[in-house]
């Protein structure tokens, strides 16, 4: 059986320990996560995603009440949401699967439908975080939506306007508690202000916890050549940088996934993380606050050759390869 998400194959043995079928159809469907002890850990919905589905219900309820709207994911996938909406007006409450320590699980996404002329138009509202300086990606004052769940986004709010035959319509989409439950993520250290960022680069919230370390950790110490890997973008460009390799996404887990390799480990993705995980100091006097602004500025490249040149020295069988979000090789360890 093959993840359709992630593309991982799971081993036979894993199977064979699995009691509960349903949540075997549900791992086979990229709905949940086989562990290495057969137990089944569903995946979630990420705040793009449950933006995307009240919106598009928003615009259904133009033409009658809705309880249920199927939205195709960024990775590809369909899924079916519950939602309540009625009258241009609808509701949907994240659900964040097995992955306990998700501080926007049950969060609501309300959004507000008018008809329109013609097209689309998306006015992000109250509770949707605000960048509040120039970043890389972002200007001050926009919206902290990314690119994959807007795609999402506008893409399901066509699909309803297919649906329901009208010409065009307008969606404020705001989060209610946005602004409070942003207090406990790290959008106030990143610029982020007034409320959650709407995120998700394949729509669906991995159970990458506690819960899944001891599956993390036999994948990276059953491997000859494994690369590990932080995030969903540095997966995709780690297995195309490293196809004859065992690619293993550890998230936030580095230093256990590390200590569980066994021989040569290349450590490969964006640089983010990687590098506060390396140098927990790397940002100081250098006068940037994130990693991803100092990644896009000419000082990259002197405040990061020494630092992956001390940690190869001292750790001299880890390769460390950092990308940026294009999948081209920023730099890489002597």
């Amino acid at each position: 059986m093959r993840d359709p998400v992630t593309g991982f194959l799971y081993p036979a043995t894993w199977e064979a320990k699995a009691t509960n079928p349903a949540g075997l159809s549900l791992a086979a469907r990229g709905f949940a996560v086989l562990t290495a002890s057969g137990t089944v850990l569903l995946r979630g919905y990420t705040t793009g995603t449950t933006a995307a589905a009240a919106c598009k219900a928003a615009i259904l309820s133009l033409s009658g009440n809705i309880t249920e709207v199927r939205i195709r994911l960024p990775c590809g996938l369909e899924a079916d949401l519950p939602v309540t909406a009625r009258d241009g007006r609808a509701s949907c409450k994240k659900y964040a699967g097995d992955y306990p320590s998700d501080v926007t699980a049950g969060l609501e996404f309300v959004a507000e439908a008018a008809r329109a002329p013609e097209g689309i138009l998306l006015v992000p509202g109250t509770g949707i975080g605000r960048y509040i300086r120039d970043t890389p990606r972002y200007k001050k004052g926009e919206p902290a939506i990314s690119e994959a769940p807007l795609a999402c986004i506008l893409s399901s709010m066509e699909e309803a306007l297919a649906e329901t035959g009208l010409s065009g319509t307008t969606v404020t989409l705001s989060i209610p508690d946005g602004e409070r439950v942003a207090k406990k993520t790290l959008n106030p250290q990143v610029g982020i202000e007034g409320g959650i960022s709407v995120l998700g680069s394949t729509g669906l919230v991995e159970p990458w916890d506690d819960h899944l370390e001891e599956s993390v950790m036999a994948r990276v110490a059953g491997a000859e050549d494994v690369v590990i890997t932080t995030g969903r973008i540095g997966l995709r460009y780690a297995r195309l940088l490293f196809p004859d390799h065992e690619v293993v996404l550890a998230g936030g887990k580095i230093k256990e996934a590390l200590s569980a390799a066994k021989g040569n480990v290349t450590l490969c993705g964006l640089p983010a993380l990687i590098l506060k995980y390396i140098e927990p100091h790397i940002l100081d006097s250098t006068g940037f606050a994130t990693v991803e602004e100092l990644a896009s500025s000419p000082a990259f490249f002197a405040a990061v050759t020494p630092v992956l040149a001390a940690y190869k020295k001292k750790y001299p069988r880890i390769r460390v390869v950092l990308v940026n979000r294009e999948g081209t090789i920023i730099a890489e360890s002597p």
